[in-house]
């Protein structure tokens, strides 16, 4: 019984590779880039327009 070897633990995934993966990745990344981009340039628009609220009256 102390003799036997350590159980086996496969490497590799058992699932076989999705072809389109990177892809997929690029995808969410560039959403969530854009996405980014927009609530910034939002937040901007909000400022501006406070500013301007402030100092026209």
């Amino acid at each position: 019984m102390d003799k036997r070897p350590p159980p086996y633990f496969p490497q590799s995934s058992l699932s076989p590779n999705d072809e389109n993966r990177y892809r997929k990745f690029k995808l969410i990344v560039g959403a969530l880039i854009a996405g980014g981009g927009l609530i910034v340039l939002f937040l901007l628009f909000l400022a501006y327009r406070a500013i301007a609220w402030y100092f026209s009256g």
